[in-house]
């Protein structure tokens, strides 16, 4: 069999804070990374450029539509490929995702369709003590995004974004429910697929706002959403996500060790 490859695709608009330190401690984990920029406005792009001349395996992709996201991954189906999505607010441990990376290459995955890892939803950082706080998953539910393409033939239809929406064409001995929830059966502290989900802070200097709508909140499943909500986002910029506070602020606030997470003690605090 094949030696699978890892591929991450990194769709932000706007995402100038936190970026770089997202893609950064992907990079380890990923053979290769796509990072599409939507129309950003701050210096999101520029940052991205940046990380493309840096990073040999790194591609800067310009999109019109967070659809066009998906066209670059759409022909991995069917090849030995794991497909990892990365946010602009999402900051992997880069060494849990190492042991993770030795766990999928041994193939302890191949019948999983998809894999879904630790989160904590931070709330605010606490520098002194080098902690942040938030809400983790579970109880709230778990955004991270790792596919196994090699479960598909193909993944056509109406995708707003990458790895969201269209309709997989499912392998003999693969179906939608074929997948792990790593967040279930393993504690934040031993976690190796965990990240801080920075969905509670401001991004940019672009947006006064924290918790800002996702791109199905924005685009809408239906062209009436779309309208509605094009419509909200050109006289109410500023308004928050609803959506979020919904999911993302269950159970208790609960306070986690920084440094895993930026090992060179740099943290964009």
């Amino acid at each position: 069999m094949s030696i699978p490859r890892i591929v991450g695709i990194c769709l932000v608009r706007n995402e100038e804070k936190f970026v770089a330190s997202a893609v950064n401690n992907a990079a380890g984990f990923c053979d290769q990374i796509l990072l599409c920029d939507h129309r950003s406005s701050d210096r999101t792009p520029q940052i991205l450029n940046k990380l493309a001349a840096d990073l040999p395996h790194v591609s800067m992709h310009r999109l019109g539509h967070p659809r066009e996201s998906h066209y670059l991954i759409k022909g991995f189906a069917g090849t030995p490929t794991w497909i990892l999505g990365i946010d602009g607010d999402e900051i992997y441990d880069p060494t849990g995702l190492q042991r993770l990376r030795k766990r999928i290459l041994a193939g302890e995955f191949d019948k999983n369709w998809v894999i879904f890892g630790n989160v904590l939803n931070v709330t605010r950082f606490i520098p002194a003590s080098m902690e942040v706080a938030g809400h983790l998953s579970p109880p709230c539910r778990s955004m991270t995004k790792l596919y196994n393409f090699s479960a598909i033939d193909s993944w056509d239809g109406d995708c707003l974004e990458r790895l969201h929406g269209g309709h997989p064409v499912f392998r003999r001995g693969y179906g939608a429910t074929d997948r792990r929830y790593l967040h279930e059966e393993t504690p934040w502290d031993e976690a190796d697929f965990r990240c801080l989900h920075l969905c509670f802070l401001p991004r940019s200097t672009a947006i006064d706002v924290s918790t800002r709508r996702n791109i199905m909140e924005t685009y809408g499943r239906r062209r009436v959403n779309a309208i509605i909500s094009r419509l909200a986002e050109l006289f109410s910029p500023g308004r928050s996500s609803r959506w979020k506070d919904e999911k993302y602020r269950r159970g208790p606030e609960v306070t986690v060790d920084l440094r895993p997470f930026f090992p060179d003690a740099n943290a964009p605090i």
